[in-house]
């Protein structure tokens, strides 16, 4: 194992490296770089050795002459002339021989002008003016980089900003043909003007610097150009990599081109890296910790890995070096041991203030115990170790700072943590109807502002969701994009991002609520995800939500309502592409750190001319902006918050408060212990939660194991008939299995029954007779039998109004082409009937 003969020294013994510089974390781009690099410059070529006549006399005819005025062509010449004759003054065999010792590249695409210009003053050439003798030297210049006489640097082509008339001047000398499918390109992706301009001035410099066609560019071409962007600018919007998405879109760069996204993930770190980022001073527990990593790494997954990495490398051995210079050894005085202690439990954050300012707080670290198990683990396991290989891991065995009494607060922690849990759970259950109501108003008017917009003309004023606003004449081309303005404030929105947004988080909000996945599984649904299962016997669909292995690699299988059934097929018609396939898009796994296989993702979206997945941080986003407009508040008077794990927790809650038992809770959720999901669930009453587990526990003492076994084939189709039986006459009941009708059969108050919009005249009649009814025993003096039929008159008409909001449902479905779920769905899984079932559950 490397790194072993350093643990072999004395801890005693340790050496300092002092002042190391910054460890070198991997740069993606240089890994990239190696694998593919650029085309180097040439020492010379054609152009670049033909003598001074040659050259002005090319440079002077077509297609370099052309364009501008008579005035504006002798002036490029006689630019031409003087940069020429101020090259002639320095040593070198070429023209780009010349131009590198003259030490113009070095001062950048403004200041070398200066050079020339002086020479021409003491020469007493040129004209008098600075200004124009620039202007003149910058025209004579842009003809020599286009007629490939002297390639600059791309340092010197993006100092400070790439000429625009560069992009022009290539197009129309180099390369009119890769030009012109380039400007193609842009047209047909929604991206604005000023993005597509910049990714042309950025292709521009390549073929500027490196010579050639756009077809000739290398994907190392792109990399080193964004490598030195990014050093010389480091903006966002300098080191922008669409050109380099555009020249993929193209097929100019190789198949096994990395996309956008690939170019700036770093992936994972190994063992020596995940250390070196803090910046241990002492070698040899440098490299204790490296090699406990190595130890570690074959059991536990990457985000794991990382934790650990924080944990030893800066929370504790850092934070030791920091306090304690010189330390050299794992046995820690017991000062050292209650600083350190002391110290892990709080953290300082950098909150901004209302005049935004950024100033240090001190607060409280909510997972300190769990840090100091982590530590405490990390001794023991060289304790342990040790007696396997006392050579290797004996010097290090010392008395753990860690004591037990530390670890029994973690009792007391969890209990702190549920309790906050819980709070946070009953203040976001009662408002959950509120937001659901939000996402839905909001989704449904910037809908309808987008269709208004889009339906009015540049200028002209449209109303719709209560606002009147102006459609916008925009003056940069925007495809795909729809911009309207609001006459009172001036203010400028886009539509389309507007109902981008409001759609996804309208999506996300009822994906959450109602099957309570995690995060990750959310982004990781894929149109794979959706299955039908058909009953054998009555050929009836069951649709079915797959949700892949993910945080405890537990795959299950949860039955999709009618509502959930309408946002899927929803999603799935608006991301289908024109030959009515969902696109395939690569997702990055930010806690693995790798990326996955193509795979149709519900999430995804277009952006920046490729379909790219909608991560969790986004849908994060998404939901604090949905908030941020109802002016709901916590119990502090602050502002709201929903994380998508609130739904979670509420989903759990919610199931188990309503009769759900905890053990098919825990199955539905994807817990593996059942405490797990107890811990979720919040408490409301203590008392019923501990009669329920103490039920759960007296009745598996009295079933003994061996009745979990493989069911039978009465039993199978037993299970199988439960889905038949729950036909009634007004629609479906969704009681669950082997459970008894609660309410004794009477179906217009049971809150299970999904109404069929078939028998609607049924449920009218059912209606109209109740009123009937309850007239007559007011007439009859019957004033029981009165109050019993308003309770079944009220839930007759409450079924009417679901009956009525599902076929709003449907016909706004209907409007939009929205497909049936039998389309929607990826796969059927069909049973037949003669086979024992193969033992499968759905």
């Amino acid at each position: 194992m490397t790194g072993h003969s350093s643990l072999g020294a004395a801890p005693g013994d340790a050496f300092y490296q002092g002042a190391r510089p910054r460890p070198a974390v991997p740069d993606p781009s240089a890994g990239l770089l190696r694998r593919f690099p650029p085309r180097p410059v040439a020492a010379s070529w054609a152009a670049t050795a033909q003598p001074r006549q040659q050259v002005i006399e090319r440079l002077r005819a077509a297609p370099f002459a052309g364009g501008g005025s008579a005035h504006l062509q002798w002036d490029r010449g006689r630019g031409l002339g003087h940069i020429l004759g101020w090259l002639e003054q320095h040593a070198g065999t070429t023209w780009q021989d010349r131009w590198i010792a003259s030490g113009a590249d070095e001062h950048g695409n403004s200041a070398w002008r200066e050079l020339p210009r002086t020479w021409l003053a003491v020469a007493g050439q040129g004209p008098g003016d600075p200004a124009n003798t620039s202007l003149m030297l910058g025209r004579a210049m842009l003809m020599l980089v286009c007629g490939d006489v002297i390639r600059p640097s791309p340092a010197w082509l993006l100092t400070p900003i790439t000429a625009r008339n560069l992009v022009a001047g290539l197009a129309r000398t180099r390369d009119p043909a890769g030009f012109a499918a380039l400007d193609a390109a842009c047209q047909n992706e929604a991206v604005n003007t000023l993005t597509t301009q910049l990714a042309c001035r950025r292709i521009a410099i390549i073929l500027a610097a490196k010579g050639g066609l756009i077809s000739d560019i290398t994907i190392g071409d792109c990399l080193e150009l964004l490598r030195i962007a990014d050093d010389l600018h480091g903006s966002a919007g300098a080191t922008s990599p669409y050109f380099y998405q555009l020249l993929r879109t193209l097929g100019v760069l190789a198949g096994d081109a990395p996309a956008v996204r690939g170019l700036k993930t770093q992936g994972r770190l190994g063992c020596e890296q995940l250390i070196d980022r803090y910046e241990i001073a002492c070698r040899p527990v440098r490299d204790l910790l490296v090699d406990y990593l190595r130890e570690r790494q074959p059991a536990v997954d990457y985000a794991t890995l990382h934790k650990l990495s924080y944990t030893l490398g800066r929370l504790f051995w850092r934070d030791l070096e920091r306090h304690e210079p010189g330390i050299g050894s794992l046995r820690l005085n017991a000062e050292t041991a209650a600083a350190w202690k002391q110290r892990i439990t709080t953290k300082s954050i950098r909150p901004e203030n209302g005049d935004g300012e950024i100033s240090p707080v001190t607060v409280t670290r909510i997972n300190a115990i769990e840090h100091m198990i982590t530590v405490r683990s990390f001794y023991l396991d060289i304790t342990q170790w040790a007696v396997d290989d006392p050579a290797r891991w004996g010097p290090w065995v010392a008395p753990c700072p860690v004591r037990d009494g530390d670890v029994a607060q973690l009792k007391k922690t969890r209990s702190h943590r549920k309790s906050r849990m819980d709070q946070r759970t009953r203040e976001r259950m009662p408002v959950l109807p509120a937001l659901l109501a939000a996402v839905d108003d909001g989704h449904a008017a910037a809908l309808q502002r987008l269709q208004a917009a889009r339906s009015t003309a540049p200028g002209g004023q449209f109303t719709a969701a209560g606002q009147t606003l102006t459609r916008s004449r925009t003056t940069h081309a925007s495809a795909g994009k729809t911009w309207a303005e609001d006459p009172r404030t001036g203010k400028r929105r886009d539509l389309t991002l507007e109902e981008h947004q409001a759609f996804w988080t309208w999506a996300a909000v009822h994906i959450l609520r109602d099957t309570g996945i995690r995060i990750e599984e959310l982004t990781e649904l894929s149109h794979h995800s959706l299955i039908q299962y058909r009953l054998p016997t009555s050929g009836e669909l069951i649709p079915l939500l797959h949700i892949a292995p993910s945080k405890t690699d537990i795959e299950r299988l949860l039955v999709i309502g009618p509502e959930l059934a309408d946002v899927l097929a929803t999603i799935v018609r608006r991301i289908r592409n024109e030959h009515g396939a969902v696109p395939l898009v690569v997702a990055y796994d930010y806690h693995e750190r790798i990326w996955n296989p193509p795979i149709p993702l519900l999430f995804q979206r277009r952006f920046g001319g490729e379909t790219r997945p909608i991560g969790g941080p986004a849908i994060r986003e998404l939901l604090n902006d949905a908030l941020s407009g109802t002016g709901m508040t916590d119990a502090s008077s602050r502002p709201l918050r929903f994380t998508p794990h609130d739904f979670r927790r509420i989903f759990i809650t919610d199931a188990i408060m309503h009769g759900m038992p905890p053990h098919i809770a825990q199955l539905v959720a994807g817990h593996h212990d059942i405490n797990t999901t107890m811990g979720y669930k919040a408490v409301y009453p203590r008392e019923s939660i501990d009669g329920h587990r103490a039920f759960i526990s007296r009745r598996r003492e009295l079933r003994p194991s061996g009745e979990y076994r493989t069911p039978t084939d009465e039993e199978w189709q037993e299970f199988l008939g439960h889905f038949e039986r729950r036909k009634v006459a007004l629609g479906d009941c969704g009681r669950a299995y082997q459970t008894p009708c609660i309410h004794e059969n009477a179906c217009i108050r049971c809150a299970l029954l999904r109404p069929d919009p078939a028998q609607r005249p049924r449920l009218t009649g059912s209606r109209d007779n109740l009123h009937a009814r309850i007239a007559e025993a007011r007439q009859q003096g019957w004033l029981g039998e009165v109050e019993g039929l308003k309770v079944s008159l009220a839930a007759a008409v409450t079924k009417l109004a679901q009956l009525d909001a599902l076929a709003a449902r449907r016909d706004t479905a209907v409007n939009l082409g929205m497909p049936g779920f039998s389309q929607t769905a990826s796969r059927t899984i069909t049973i037949p009937a003669s086979l024992p079932a193969s033992k499968e559950t759905p």
